[in-house]
């Protein structure tokens, strides 16, 4: 299972902020002296190169093949079933014959009713994570577009884009992927820490 790209290929299309007090007003200014208020952001290479996104999809993949596996041994565990009811069916009588059938196709359903569910689990799970991955991207930009005076960022991707053209003075790209991985690796380091300290007492 791979995360789609277009889940999120429309995200930081618009990032306006607008300033609530005089105070902002002439902060704001002054950081965004000389810097353009329009800027871009390449999404493929955001996705390709933001650590939090690869570890998501690591963990969905992994999650997928899992449940794929599962299912598979199921499947085969059921085919077997099937292939002895029909070797051994003409030494049935009738009643066994047909009470084994009914088994089997009870069977036949619920494994068809848990592979749709785990379907659409990982579904739900996936688009999930795509809102938390659009919401962190989101919060970081409207904050560096606070500090620096953007008015606009866009979202930027080869081939499904409504930008042809882009200076590359205008791709903010590079640095929004290094601070956002910058604030994981401290999520990731904050929530081990717990791990570290609880295992280092059990010593």
């Amino acid at each position: 299972m791979t995360l789609g790209l277009a889940a999120v290929s429309a995200m930081m299309v618009s990032c306006e902020q607008m300033p609530k007090n005089d105070t902002a007003t002439t902060a704001t200014t002054a950081t965004a002296a000389g810097t353009p208020e329009i800027v871009y952001v390449n999404s493929d290479s955001l996705l390709s190169n933001y650590e939090y996104f690869k570890d998501v999809r690591d963990r969905l993949q992994g999650k997928a093949q899992q449940k794929e596996k599962d299912l598979r041994a199921q499947a085969e565990s059921f085919q077997k079933e099937v292939q002895r009811f029909q070797q051994n069916a003409a030494g049935m009588s009738q009643q066994q014959a047909q009470a084994t059938e009914q088994r089997l196709m009870q069977k036949q359903q619920q494994l068809q009713a848990l592979q749709q569910s785990s379907g659409n689990e990982l579904v739900s799970e996936e688009s999930e994570e795509m809102k938390k991955i659009y919401d962190r991207v989101e919060e970081y930009l409207k904050q560096i577009s606070q500090e620096r005076g953007y008015k606009m960022v866009l979202t930027y991707q080869r081939g499904n884009s409504a930008i042809l053209y882009g200076d590359s003075t205008l791709d903010i790209t590079e640095s929004v992927v290094e601070e956002l991985n910058k604030n994981y690796q401290s999520e990731k380091a904050e929530t081990a820490k717990p791990k570290e300290e609880a295992a280092a007492k059990k010593k």
